[in-house]
């Protein structure tokens, strides 16, 4: 009993620290969503050259999207006209951190990774890109008709202000906290067990000093599906529990830039040398970043870091959890309603309404494999809705299929449309 009540007051304290952070994070990802959506992001990146690269690179820092919702805006990139390389760095950017991770990471890692970790971002992007445009001279990909333009005027001219900030509010605290709630649950437990149970002295006494806690850090986050926010708190507690900042921040790279799905899809989508490419870079520029943190400012990340998980757990050794109120309480409580009510289940928008339809109109179900979140339900959507005769378009997450309704529809051709993105479909 004491030791799940040292697991839940580290957990919490962790919750305290990050919740006022992360709730700033949803509402500036949600206003980003409205406003730096993929739809503008690919109107600027149809052309090669380092400016592509370099704004591929920083369009991505921003966004919150994860190794797996990052996978289909990229293929739509590239469908759109954007070069292998720029493709690339938004592919390397983007998972790597976001708007809601660098708030998150500010408030339990301190301002000096908080900084590092979007400017790795940036770099590494900007080097992969740069590398891939290279070695791999880019062929002509397919750009899809002008149709997208006119669908973004269409929307932004009929989008009132009221409408596009009741739509940031839903996507930064419902569709966001879906997609990373789990995610997030999952990393709070983990570093409190973390913080309850690892001593620093046995942890410092099995890495050791060197490059081999950098290589294990790597090794533990490239194969993994690790949520750039859900990670944070674990890095922090394994920081807490004697592991070097330098090797934690590797950690906090390859974890979320990589995982064994995503390499999978991205061989599809853009061929081995870029993937080999891709991987190269995140191995690099991970290493490179983590000892350079550990040499130059490894003193100041751990004077900035709060070390919550440490404090609550030898706090509250004796199993008794004092719990003050304040404000990082009142934001955890928030917090954890935001999580729950995105997350609880709901009936699909699916029914039996929709097969009553036009006459001339055709219902034609898919089941698509490999959606991981909304990120990719919405690429889905959009490609699906850029095929001629598309009236509708419903795509369930949970079910793992897709509803399509217009005139002439042909299945083979509403599956080449989705397998471009690299998922699977039927």
């Amino acid at each position: 009993m004491i030791a799940v009540v040292q697991i839940l007051a580290a957990s919490w304290a962790l919750l305290g620290e990050m919740a006022p952070y992360l709730l700033f994070g949803f509402l500036v990802a949600g206003l980003l969503s409205v406003f730096v959506s993929p739809e503008w992001v690919e109107q600027h990146l149809g052309r090669k050259g380092f400016a592509q690269v370099a704004k591929a690179s920083l369009f991505g820092v921003p966004l919150p999207l994860c190794s797996c919702g990052v996978l289909p805006v990229a293929a739509s990139l590239r469908r759109h006209g954007a070069g292998k390389g720029a493709t690339t760095a938004f592919l390397l950017s983007t998972p790597q951190t976001g708007v809601d991770s660098i708030a998150v990471t500010w408030a339990l890692l301190g301002p000096v990774v908080a900084i590092i970790r979007p400017l790795t971002a940036f770099i590494t992007g900007i080097a992969g890109g740069m590398v891939v445009q290279a070695v791999e001279p880019d062929e002509n990909p397919q750009i899809l008709p002008g149709r997208d333009g006119e669908k973004a005027d269409e929307c932004c001219s009929s989008q009132t202000e009221k409408h596009a900030l009741l739509k940031a509010l839903h996507y930064g605290f419902v569709t966001l906290p879906r997609d990373i709630g789990r995610a997030l649950f999952v990393g709070l437990i983990l570093s409190g067990i973390i913080a309850a149970f690892l001593n620093p002295d046995h942890v410092r006494g099995v890495f050791g000093g060197g490059v081999l806690p950098y290589l294990v850090a790597m090794a533990v986050g490239i194969p993994l599906y690790v949520c750039a926010t859900a990670s944070t708190p674990v890095a922090a507690s394994l920081i807490g529990a004697g592991l070097s900042p330098g090797a934690a921040l590797v950690f906090l790279i390859s974890g979320p830039a990589t995982n064994v799905a995503s390499v999978t899809t991205l061989l599809k989508v853009l061929g081995k040398k870029t993937v080999a490419v891709y991987l190269a870079t995140v191995v690099v520029g991970s290493l490179a970043t983590g000892l350079v943190v550990d040499f130059f400012f490894g003193r100041w990340v751990l004077k900035g870091m709060p070390a919550v998980a440490i404090e609550a757990a030898h706090r509250h050794g004796d199993g008794t959890m004092l719990i003050g109120w304040g404000f990082k309480e009142t934001c955890a409580v928030v917090l954890l309603a935001v999580l729950v009510a995105a997350m609880w289940p709901r009936r699909s928008k699916t029914s039996e309404e929709d097969a009553v339809v036009k006459n001339l109109e055709k219902r034609v179900e898919l089941s698509i494999g490999g959606m991981r979140c909304n990120g990719c339900v919405t690429s889905i959507g959009r490609a699906l809705h850029e095929v001629e005769g598309v009236r509708d378009v419903t795509v369930d997450l949970a079910a793992a299929k897709a509803m399509v309704v217009g005139i002439g529809l042909d299945s083979e051709v509403l599956c080449a449309e989705v397998r471009a993105l690299g998922f699977e479909c039927e």
